[in-house]
């Protein structure tokens, strides 16, 4: 098999519409199962480590070696991501000798797509044998203690949408992906956070890698100065648009380790500099 096929197969647009399937079929194992056989089926690449790259870091996908490159417009059953500067592509390959798979644009609630559509990927990574998920993101800070550019290592989140009733486990459980109920205290990779943490350290960063707790909410808008403060009184050290419905998801699959990777900050804190994706 060619590694790098020129012509890949072209996607069957089943359930890209609302007119031509239902819910349940849309959203169905067979439907996952249907894309990740596509993509096994059209490269040679077996990915162990799954990145999903936020806002800024789609260059991440750039270091990988022997890459094969699939639109998401070509995937069967794929979202397309709307938002700019997200290229809308899987990018398998090889980083340092490690099998992966990079996400180059994410989707996220307020583009229009319901949950359970938003998280799709994170479902076919489980299925083409990822078992460690990473997923950045660029976020806004609402710990007075970060500066624009400071990274953290999520700890914990809260996830306002998942209280709101926007979950991706909403509907009929599909128990050959996990529980109807879920634990998720320990989503957060505790060895991986110690490791990020400590090499920090030694390369000198360590006063611009935080450990925090991560707020997810449904945006488009950014947060008003009073919306900031609240959700710092919270518990919240940063706040953006995407990222704990995946995990999740991850969760949900029984992916052995979830692990959260830095995230990019602005200052969003309710002071005179305002959050804008701009300074992001």
């Amino acid at each position: 098999m060619d590694p790098n096929p020129q012509n890949p197969q072209r996607r069957e647009d089943v359930g890209t519409t609302e007119e031509e399937q239902s819910h349940s079929s849309r959203n169905s194992y067979e439907a996952y199962k249907q894309t990740a056989d596509w993509l096994l089926a059209n490269t040679n690449h077996r990915p162990t480590v799954a990145i999903i790259c936020g806002s800024g870091l789609g260059t991440l996908a750039d270091l990988l070696k022997e890459q094969v490159i699939f639109k998401y417009e070509d995937i069967p059953n794929f979202p397309k991501s709307t938002v700019q500067g997200h290229a809308g592509q899987l990018v398998f390959g090889d980083l340092n000798n490690k099998p992966c798979v990079c996400m180059q644009g994410r989707f996220h609630f307020y583009e229009g797509y319901p949950m359970w559509k938003v998280t799709f990927p994170v479902r076919v990574f489980h299925l083409i044998g990822v078992q460690t998920l990473i997923v950045t993101n660029a976020a806004g800070g609402l710990n007075e203690d970060y500066r624009v550019g400071h990274m953290m290592v999520i700890k914990d989140h809260i996830n306002l949408l998942g209280f709101a009733g926007q979950s991706p486990l909403l509907g009929p459980n599909e128990d050959r992906f996990g529980p109807r109920f879920l634990a998720i205290s320990d989503a957060y990779d505790r060895d991986l956070r110690k490791l990020a943490m400590a090499i920090s350290r030694e390369l000198g960063y360590s006063a611009e890698l935080h450990e925090g707790v991560y707020c997810s909410v449904g945006g488009p808008c950014f947060e008003t100065i009073a919306e900031s403060r609240f959700l710092n009184r919270l518990g919240a050290d940063a706040v953006g648009m995407s990222t704990a419905h995946e995990v999740v998801v991850a969760r949900h699959c029984g992916l052995p380790e979830v692990r959260q990777l830095k995230v990019h900050l602005v200052n969003g804190f309710g002071g005179p500099r305002k959050t804008t994706k701009m300074r992001i």
